[in-house]
């Protein structure tokens, strides 16, 4: 008899050998109904798996965020067999989940158009509709190979896929086969046939490499039913009305160029968004103990060896040559700290020594993967590095995540979620290091009371890390800040400081980002408020609008004394009626507009009008100037008085 144990503790039995459907109807039948597949020893598998000895079971059903990621995979099948249905001649390449759906990556020489996805749509809603099921087939790697012979992408993946077994997956009347590790939904009729559209087409390069052909990469979405397909679609609709790249054309905050792609630039609207944060940026980081330095960009070659990022990250970098000798443009701060903290000879009484760099950084992506300021070739990194004793990585962590709780609450985020990601397959440093690090890591987070979920193998080549994914407005998710504790590039750099014994040891280094790429960040704002900015982050903060030329000496006194108090004020003295201002200052997106004639002129008074609502309000010069002071210092979103 198989057994296997559920999460309260209770032991199932069953035959040797009964799927893991057969334990689960045990359990009730409206669980096997629900069910898309199980996890057994911490392993996710296709329902018709077969159990053979004693472990633990967790079931996944569709309102898992497996479950969905699993429904979203058996519809990216779906969607390539009716495609190959369409067109015979397609080549099936790869076809991963992504964020809200899938894509798949189709070879074909006849384009698929927008006017195609109808089409396409019904065809996978025919194959649901015959609800066959997901059926798996394993064979050696030798035989798979065989198999797919005359099949350069299938083959390529098989010769990439990890492990001796090679499964794929059949469904449908017509024997519908695609190579994929799986697992799968039970059947295609598991799928809400009305919860599923195809997105978009674009061009993918196979590998990326744009030296290989170019292929059609589908993208579709599937969701639990219509009513999430429908929101999500809202969804989008609002994310396009907030793009960053049209909103920052719009306020004038930054634009790109031919002559350098990747690399923003900012102007002078985008320029006060950026400084107000960095300003508040060196605010928090000096009440938290950090001492700023500057290095440079580009550093000699050695370096780069020295520290691992040449054998781990050099497909990434730029390089050039300075009489004769190789350099590199530098795609992280670390390496130019750890020279900085070599310069001097330390002590554990310096320690814990936090050091934060602004630090500009170059990193290759493709032409294909950039997009606006959210992936761009240039940016700014809101990087430090704490030195200590390994005895205060701890204590360190700590008070770097109660850092990022007070900075992302001052942008408005409120809701994040934590992963911690350990050592990847491609590494420095010894199984034990890592474990004392991870450890720590993990302590710092429990500490806090924080839930996080572990993500396996999706450390930094030098350390586990713990990184922190925000949500906006629309619930999207961006990852912001990290936390990596390394103990070994300090190792590597032969850094030391002089213990309480006396004796030379080597610190742990803790490597920390809040914002993470600051032009990224800027983005992110400005969808996230669809440009209307904070108060304190506005580019303009007030505009005087008048009612006639004869309160124009008014405003000019009135712009003065705002000016003098600090705030970014403007005024419209044009002839336009004023309904026809306030509508300029509302697109425009300025908080404050104070109208002012004669009344407000002769009371000192002015008539505030609120970004994007009806209300006004009378106040006097000076009890505004205090308000508006007031909010801009405690960073509160709410433009009205009371």
């Amino acid at each position: 008899m198989a057994k296997l144990e559920l999460p309260d503790g209770s032991v199932i039995e069953g035959a040797d050998g009964a799927s893991v459907l057969d334990f689960i109807r045990q359990i009730g039948p409206g669980l096997a109904k629900a069910a898309v597949c199980a996890e057994v020893d911490g392993r996710v598998v296709d329902l018709s798996c077969p159990v053979t000895n004693h472990g633990k079971l967790v079931v996944i059903t569709g309102k898992d965020a497996k479950g969905l990621e699993i429904l979203r995979h058996s519809c990216a099948h779906i969607m390539a067999e009716a495609i190959c249905a369409l067109w015979p001649q397609a080549k099936l390449v790869y076809g991963p989940t992504v964020t809200d759906g899938f894509y798949y990556d189709i070879d074909l020489d006849e384009a698929i158009r927008p006017e195609d996805f109808e089409r396409i749509e019904q065809k996978m809603r025919e194959i649901i509709a015959a609800d066959e099921p997901f059926v798996r087939i394993e064979m050696g790697r030798d035989e798979a190979a065989a198999k797919m012979a005359n099949d350069p992408y299938k083959l390529d993946n098989i010769q990439n896929a990890k492990g001796d077994v090679i499964s794929f997956y059949r469904h449908g009347a017509g024997g519908f086969e695609d190579l994929c590790r799986g697992p799968h939904i039970p059947r295609t009729g598991s799928i809400d046939a009305k919860a599923i559209k195809v997105m978009s087409v674009a061009g993918a390069y196979w590998h990326g490499d744009a030296s290989q052909k170019m292929l059609q990469r589908v993208y579709g979405t599937c969701w639990r039913n219509k009513k999430e397909l429908d929101e999500y679609l809202t969804r989008l609709e609002e994310a396009k009305k907030r793009d960053h790249r049209v909103i920052g054309k719009q306020m004038e905050l930054f634009s790109f160029h031919e002559e350098g792609p990747g690399f923003a630039f900012l102007h002078p609207n985008g320029m006060i968004v950026w400084n107000a944060i960095i300003e508040y940026w060196r605010k928090v980081h000096d009440k938290y103990g950090y001492a700023e330095i500057k290095t440079p960009i580009i550093l000699n070659e050695s370096l780069w060896h020295r520290s691992g990022h040449w054998d781990n990250y050099k497909e990434n970098m730029y390089f050039t040559t300075v009489d004769e000798v190789t350099y590199a443009v530098k795609p992280m701060n670390c390496p130019g700290g750890l020279l900085v903290y070599n310069a001097s000879k330390h002590s554990y009484r310096e320690f814990p020594l936090r050091v934060a760099e602004l630090g500009l950084v170059h990193r290759y992506e493709a032409s294909g993967q950039m997009h606006g300021l959210v992936r761009v070739r240039q940016f700014t990194q809101d990087d430090a590095h704490i030195f200590c004793m390994p005895e205060q990585a701890e204590a360190e962590v700590i008070g770097v995540i109660n850092l990022i709780e007070e900075m992302y609450g001052a942008f408005g985020f409120k809701d994040y979620r934590i992963e911690l990601s350990t050592k990847p397959e491609k590494h420095i440093g010894s199984d034990e290091i890592w474990e004392m690090a991870t450890d720590a890591l993990r302590g710092a987070l429990e500490h806090k009371g924080l839930p996080f979920q572990i993500n396996e193998g999706d450390g930094a080549f030098y350390g586990p890390k713990i990184d922190f994914h925000i949500k906006d407005c629309l619930g999207r998710s961006w990852q912001l800040g990290t936390i990596q504790l390394d103990f070994s590039m300090p190792m590597r750099f032969e850094l030391t400081y002089t213990a309480p014994d006396n004796t030379e040891k080597t610190p742990v280094m803790i490597h920390r980002a809040i914002l993470g790429s600051l032009e990224r960040f800027l983005g992110i704002l400005i969808e996230h408020y669809a440009g209307n900015f904070p108060l304190w982050l506005a580019p303009e903060q007030a505009r005087i609008l008048t009612i006639s030329e004869k309160s124009n000496d008014y405003a000019a006194a009135l712009l003065a004394r705002l000016k003098a108090a600090g705030l970014r004020a403007t005024a419209d003295l044009g002839d336009d009626k004023i309904g026809a201002k306030i509508a300029r200052g509302h697109a425009e997106r300025v908080p404050y507009m104070l109208v002012v004639g004669p009344k407000e002129a002769e009371g000192g008074l002015v008539n505030v009008r609120f970004r994007g609502s009806q209300t006004t309000q009378t106040v006097g010069v000076d009890a505004f100037v205090a308000a508006a002071a007031a909010k801009i210092a405690d960073k509160t979103e709410v433009l009205t008085f009371e």
